[in-house]
């Protein structure tokens, strides 16, 4: 799992780090002499004083069973554990019920409540991401990380809702966490966050503006075949610190000649799209990769998460000179707020910026593709299996024939497989596979597959219809250490900003494990 300490948040890092979590709550000792002898289940029993509230809701959810034994799976569990008070607290904001019994009665409302406390996966505090746990709790749904810093206290905090305040009680079958307030469900669409918080009324103004709003308030869950996105939203305060106190402000400064703000050529629409990233795309996505995002506007944006900072469109800008004795730094990129952002809602990931962000003229940046663009696949990829995929309308960018279609999620991050999953033909076949548009200029281009295997596909590759790199023999070029080979096919010129496809042939028939496609800037 990725880890990093930025600038930004290193304070917060390291204090949560060193564990000097600041809690009132008296936490309640089982009293066994090996924790490892009880599971998660016994734990609450052992302490039902504290914690009978939510233990009704879990035996009523019917998940008592479950957390009274291991997982399946072999990875356990992870509880976050609220207690009577936090349960209280729950209910008397809630207007569908008004006592436990009521809660208790509504028996669908239960069941998904009391799975959504429990994460699929045993998660040491170590192993916390800066962003979504790496597997989904029991209802199917994600929780996120994020760190809050106060001037006596640092801590966790799950989907920005409920803070952590005792960590790693470890039992047979996983962790227990402890949490301040119970978690609520988020139903809530990306456009119901910024109606519902009035400190950006100038970003939300703009999306209706230009109707983008709609499809800020598509709900994943109710919407076949919606893309998930990511918005990068600046505060009315940042707005009002570069001079724009108002959205006629910003139309002055964006869009003053044209006012058909619904158009997709508009100034106004394209700045509001600019600030959409196709996918759900988390704080800890964005550590080790210094890459151009696509987004719904006509031009990708630069992230660079190599560093100490995670840095938007580095060098396009210069926002502030700090002068520091004989020391002078310059603020050339758009940051982010680390300790608010990692917002989750039904539409994707909200992050919140420091500075107006504008379009800049993209740049060539490293281009991996895993195929994280295909909806069906990401679901594969939530257990470990192999998928026969039969429906070729199933796959929105991959079309192919000749032989049976394969997915491989292995479920292990050790696998060589980059994300340890890859596609999988064998026989006489030709794939097909659309890519986004990429900024023009010269690319290393390299296909990584399996390649340690006499049985293997020798196969050809063409983009755009023109064959690049010649015969790519996948029987070797691998190691017993690491069967998986990058294939370097050679440097290739894209002319314009535009989508391109790439198509792979067997010219002699076999087995082919495709791992990804990747391009690299070339420096002549």
């Amino acid at each position: 799992m990725k880890k990093r300490i930025y600038t930004g948040i290193a304070g917060i890092l390291l204090i949560v780090a060193a564990g000097l979590f600041s809690c009132d709550h008296d936490i309640i000792d089982a009293g066994f002499e090996d924790m490892l002898d009880m599971t998660i289940y016994d734990y609450i029993v052992e302490n039902d004083s504290a914690y009978s509230s939510f233990l009704a809701i879990l035996e009523k959810g019917g998940i008592d069973k479950t957390l009274s034994a291991y997982n399946p799976n072999g990875i356990g569990y992870t509880l976050f554990l609220p207690d009577n008070e936090a349960i209280d607290q729950f209910i008397a904001g809630n207007d569908q019920f008004n006592s436990l019994d009521g809660l208790l009665n509504d028996s669908e409302y239960v069941r998904a409540l009391s799975r959504y406390h429990v994460v699929n996966m045993a998660i040491h505090t170590d192993d916390f991401p800066f962003g979504a746990f790496p597997e989904r709790t029991l209802s199917g749904d994600i929780l996120t990380v994020s760190f809050a810093i106060e001037p006596d206290s640092s801590y966790y905090k799950i989907n920005n809702q409920a803070p952590v305040i005792y960590t790693n009680i470890e039992v047979s079958n996983g962790y227990i966490h402890l949490i301040g307030n119970a978690l609520v469900p988020v139903t809530r669409t990306t456009y119901d966050w910024l109606e519902s918080n009035d400190g950006f009324s100038i970003f939300r103004s703009a999306a209706d503006a230009t109707g983008l709003s709609e499809q800020m308030d598509i709900n994943l869950r109710e919407v076949t075949d919606a893309r998930p996105f990511t918005l990068l939203a600046e505060p009315d305060s940042v707005y009002q610190r570069s001079g724009i106190g108002s959205f006629n402000a910003l139309v002055s400064a964006v869009s003053p000649e044209d006012d058909n703000y619904e158009v997709p050529s508009n100034p106004l629409y394209q700045y509001v799209s600019y600030h959409m990233l196709e996918g759900s795309i988390f704080m800890d996505d964005f550590v080790d990769l210094a890459t151009n995002y696509s987004t719904f506007s006509d031009i990708p944006l630069n992230i660079n998460g190599t560093g100490l900072d995670i840095m938007i469109n580095k060098g396009k800008e210069n926002f502030d000179t700090i002068i520091n004795g004989v020391d002078t730094t310059i603020i050339d990129f758009i940051g982010f707020y680390y300790d608010h952002s990692n917002v989750l809602t039904q539409s994707g990931a909200i992050h919140f910026i420091n500075q107006v962000l504008r379009q800049q003229p993209p740049s060539r940046a490293i281009l991996t593709y895993e195929f994280y663009d295909e909806p069906l696949l990401n679901e594969y990829r939530e257990e470990p299996g192999e998928y026969l995929i039969e429906d070729t309308a199933a796959l929105n960018n991959f079309t192919w024939g000749g032989t049976d279609l394969y997915f491989i999620e292995t479920g292990d991050p050790e696998h060589p497989a980059w994300g340890g999953d890859y596609l999988y033909l064998d026989g006489d076949f030709t794939i097909t596979y659309r890519i986004p548009k990429i900024v023009q200029g010269l690319y290393s281009m390299f296909l990584r597959a399996e390649s340690l295997d006499q049985n293997n596909a020798v196969v050809e590759v063409l983009l755009d219809g023109k064959y690049v790199g010649g015969l790519v023999d996948l029987s070797s070029g691998g190691s017993a250490n690491n069967p998986f080979a990058m294939k370097n096919l050679g440097v290739i010129n894209f002319l314009q900003y535009e989508g391109h496809t790439i198509q792979i042939k067997s010219l002699i028939p076999g087995k082919f494990s495709w791992d990804l496609i990747r391009f690299e800037p070339y420096k002549e």
